[in-house]
This record gives structure tokens, sequence and C-alpha cells, in this order.
């Protein structure tokens, strides 16, 4: 009992902390939840809460009071999104802890508002345990509902693990993206990048390069490919894909697989002739392709 008291209190303590810093969120018709962890008021969200960069959101605090901001960027593999406040001021704030430690039965909060945004209604409570982590996702048997999106995991001390992302199939077995992925990707979720391969996709650019050399030179261009359509030629090399260094021809087939079809890639090429020129290419499904 004196274990259980002890818990209970230092759940209090963190409750109204927890509270301050967790928000509501309002992108177009879409609800969700958010933490803020920066006294500048960056907030960290679900990915598909915010839906992709620059998109306008209203940011409910706790107090109820509201305040302007705008999406950021996402990886959509694993549904991290970032949201950036706008209305200047100084936010209350929590701190984010690496996931990476975290151990099977560790108990676990969860916050957000579930079932939606109510209004005179603060963020719902539970407790948990980690049932799995790993790179990727974390599961808890913290208890997550519609609303809870973009709402934070917390360790016992409050600090913030990660970031509610999917409903399991059952009610005691959810998902949330781990803070490691947040804080290794910092920079491109500020920066508004959006990558990461939607679920169910085969994102095909259509070239083949020579393996034997150092250079990443195209030794043939499939026609009617996204990399035919954008004026790719058999000699070129590629030398950066959406602004990142290509040094092999593995390193550019993982690049590929980190977007999505549809996603519009700038591709810095040098041509034969010595001239080094930026072309855009639309990738598409290699499963369209099949099917045709």
């Amino acid at each position: 009992m004196a274990d259980l008291r002890s818990m209970e209190q230092l759940i209090q303590q963190v409750t109204t902390k927890a509270l301050d810093a967790t928000v509501g969120v309002i992108v177009g018709a879409a609800q969700g939840s958010g933490v803020v962890v920066s006294e500048d008021g960056l907030i960290l969200t679900a990915g598909h809460v915010i839906g992709k960069p620059g998109r306008e959101v209203t940011v409910i605090l706790n107090d109820g009071s509201r305040v302007k901001g705008v999406t950021l960027g996402t990886d959509r593999s694993i549904d991290s999104g970032a949201i950036q406040i706008t209305t200047p001021g100084k936010y209350k704030h929590l701190p984010v802890r690496s996931s990476s430690n975290l151990k099977d039965g560790e108990w676990v909060l969860v916050m957000g508002h579930a079932g939606g945004i109510v209004k005179d209604r603060r963020p719902a409570l539970r407790l948990g345990r980690v049932l799995a982590n790993s790179r990727d996702v974390i599961a808890t048997d913290a208890t997550l509902v519609g609303g809870d999106s973009g709402g934070p995991l917390l360790d016992i001390q409050g600090n913030v693990i990660g970031i509610n992302s999917r409903i399991g199939n059952r009610i005691t077995a959810n998902l949330h993206v781990p803070s490691t992925q947040y804080l290794d990707n910092l920079d491109r979720l500020r920066n508004s990048e959006v990558w990461g391969r939607l679920g169910g996709t085969q994102p095909y650019l259509g070239v083949r390069c020579d393996t034997e050399r150092q250079e990443v030179v195209v030794t043939r261009v499939t026609p009617g490919s996204p990399a035919d359509q954008a004026g790719i030629q058999e000699g070129d090399q590629i030398l950066r894909f959406n602004n990142r260094e290509i040094d092999s021809f593995d390193n550019l087939k993982l690049m590929v697989n980190q977007y999505s079809p549809g996603d519009r890639i700038s591709v810095r090429i040098r041509r034969s002739s010595g001239n080094v020129i930026t072309l855009e290419v639309e990738l598409t499904d290699r499963r369209q392709l099949d099917r045709e």
C-alpha cells in the first residue's frame, strides 16, 4: 500500500505539469492532441493529425485559450509530426526523454482529448504499462480512443517518451511513436520535410545504375517511367535526391523507398557533357505499371 500511495502522489504531481503542456489541435475539420516540448511552442503530434506541412492550426491550451500555429514536417512511415505555435509567447512544456531504454512492464501515462475536444473539459489521463518497445513503435496497454492521437506518452516522472498514434485491435494493445524518432529527426521536422513511405505502396523511379562504378551513373532508363518523363538520360550521374547526397545505387534505392507515389522529388544530376542541372520527378507506384 505504501508503494501504491507513493506512486499516486507522484502521478498527481506529474499530472499538473502534463496538463499544462498537453494541447488540443484543430487542423481543418480534423481534431487531435499534441504536447508542447519547448518554450517557443514546438508541438509534437501524430503525422495523420497534421496531414502535410504549411496548414493553419488552432491550438487550444489547457486554460481554454486559443493560439495560432502551423504544421511542420512528418515521417509518414511511422506517423510522426510537428506543429509550431506562431502566436508569440512563452509556453509551458515538458522535457523529452529518449525511449530507447524503455523496459517491458515499465509504468507509463497517456494524455489526450479522448473522444474529441470538449469545451471546459481537460485532457484525460490514463495509466498503463509498456508491452513492447522497438525503434519504430512502442506498444502499451494504456487505453486510447479517438481524439487521443498526437497526445503524449509519458514516463512516471512526466517526461515525453512517445506520441499516441494508433488504437490497437484490442483496447489493451495501443501504439505510440517513440520519442527517439522525434529526437533523431527534429531538424527535418522543423524544416517541414515530408518523408517516409505510406504502407502498401511501392514508390518507383525507373532507373538502373552501374554498380561497378563509385559514381551513381544511369545505365538504363525505363521507357514511360517517372525518370523518363522527367528527362533523366543514360549517362547521367545522380548527385542528390531531394537535397540528400547520393553515394551509391543502393543508397538511391533506399532514398526512393522513403517516399510515396505522387511525391515530387528534385533530382540533381551531372550530364555526360559536365553540365549540372536539377530535374523534378513525380514518383509513381510500381504496381500501377504492372497493371498497365
